[in-house]
């Protein structure tokens, strides 16, 4: 943190800028992040690798950080609307405010929170057990319109 001059919304900005402009996106539908070590090393992943890597720099430097996930807006043109990741880092006197590796933004009106937590796991949107024995099928199918006023 020292290069930013301990400038805590400087730091902010350049790891989020940093990330986005090292890192090449790729679309996962599945499975958990991967370690933030992983996806500093092969400088590739998606959204939910890149704020894990954000989250371990903040936490790292002694900041409280989350792992959010819900939706963003984007292109009014576009059909389907995937789930999306983002960071959120508490600032003392600030609350918690959203940061965007992936777009290299911060968050905006744009994005639409569905669950917040210090671990990806406990903010997945669905979960589910099976009992041993009891033998059970599902299907989730979900329609996402998002739409501006």
């Amino acid at each position: 943190m020292h290069e930013v001059n301990y400038q805590l919304g400087t730091f902010l900005t350049a790891l989020t800028q940093r990330i986005y402009s090292d890192c090449t996106y790729t679309t996962r539908h599945e499975g958990a992040p991967m370690p933030a070590s992983l996806t500093w090393q092969t400088k590739r992943g998606s959204c939910r690798d890149f704020v894990v890597l954000f989250v371990a720099a903040c936490r790292a430097v002694g900041l409280a950080a989350r792992f959010v996930s819900g939706y963003q807006e984007g292109d009014s043109d576009q059909s389907n609307h995937d789930l999306h990741a983002w960071a959120e880092v508490y600032i003392p006197g600030g609350g918690w405010r959203g940061f965007d590796p992936t777009h290299g933004l911060a968050v905006s009106d744009r994005h639409i929170a569905l669950a917040a937590a210090p671990k990806p796991a406990q903010a997945a949107t669905v979960t589910g057990a099976l009992r041993e024995g009891h033998p059970a099928q599902a299907t989730l199918t979900s329609q996402i319109h998002i739409s501006t006023l």
